[in-house]
């Protein structure tokens, strides 16, 4: 993996919830101790965790890297890195131009880990539920709900039938009228949102196939959605995890609308020419 430095803790954070217990274990020993693993040998950790020293080893190469010492390299990287506290801490006596650059630099920290975490499968897959629903709704709320919204804005270019409300009332409405043949995005950065999951379970029930863009891997929405797209987000003093996630939504949806209207093809790019048609009678 040629993308590996700096990304040893997302990708634990990411995979978490398909981890069994025991590499719930280690990826817990990581999470709050990552000095530990920089400074002490496999052997050390494995006694501190009291399991087998080729435990640990699968372990790192499950979440991507050759072994433990892979792992330990890019967490020393993702720890002591001079980067941190540029896109992190923004001081009182900054400047509006330094301040405008870390908030730029953590927005390009957050597509950058999402990058990473990105599961092509996954991706593939969703790209194929939304090419083979007969409608596509998408679905959000607070900050979320302005993420679901420019999903519309974007697809509705794809001549795929496609929809989105703001109100979580007419979500439900909306949602109990799709059925098996149709597909639904719901984006929530916590994937706990009691909106979400009360629209989740009204899919649910009418079998509709369901894409989950989240935060965090262990939440009540990827374990009932069909497929699931993470971002990576990290809280600042000045800026919180759902703020800094909506960068890495967005782009998931932008990924997601690309590989469709290439899919589309033709199809695609008639039904672009279409709405730039209409589009441009509100121009002089």
């Amino acid at each position: 993996m040629d993308t590996q430095k700096q990304h040893g803790l997302a990708s634990i954070r990411s995979n978490y919830g398909k981890f069994s217990l025991k590499e719930k274990k280690i990826a817990d020993y990581i999470l709050h101790n990552p000095q530990n693993i920089i400074h002490h040998t496999i052997n050390q950790v494995s006694d501190d965790l009291g399991v087998a020293e080729s435990t640990v080893f699968r372990f790192c190469q499950r979440i991507g890297f050759k072994g433990y010492q892979a792992l330990k390299i890019a967490l020393a990287a993702e720890i002591v890195t001079p980067m941190k506290d540029i896109h992190e801490k923004i001081n009182e006596g900054d400047s509006i131009g330094t301040v405008s650059e870390k908030v730029f630099r953590s927005n390009m920290k957050t597509i950058e880990d999402t990058l990473h975490i990105l599961d092509g499968n996954a991706i593939e897959q969703a790209v194929q539920t939304i090419l083979e629903a007969e409608r596509v709704e998408f679905f959000g709320s607070g900050g979320s709900a302005l993420v679901a919204l420019d999903a519309y804005h974007k697809f509705i270019r794809s001549g795929i039938q496609v929809s989105s409300n703001l109100d979580s009332h007419m979500q439900l409405m909306s949602a109990s009228q799709l059925t098996d043949k149709d597909a639904a995005v719901l984006i929530s950065h916590s994937g706990s949102t009691k909106d979400m999951l009360d629209v989740l379970q009204v899919l649910k029930e009418k079998g509709v196939k369901t894409i989950a863009i989240t935060n965090f891997a262990k939440s009540p929405l990827t374990k009932e959605a069909d497929i699931s797209l993470y971002t990576v987000a990290e809280e600042t003093d000045f800026r919180s995890e759902a703020l800094s996630s909506r960068i890495g939504q967005l782009s998931i949806i932008d990924a997601l609308y690309t590989n469709v209207m290439i899919a589309r093809n033709e199809n695609g790019k008639e039904a672009l020419q279409n709405m730039r048609k209409a589009i441009s009678l509100k121009r002089l």
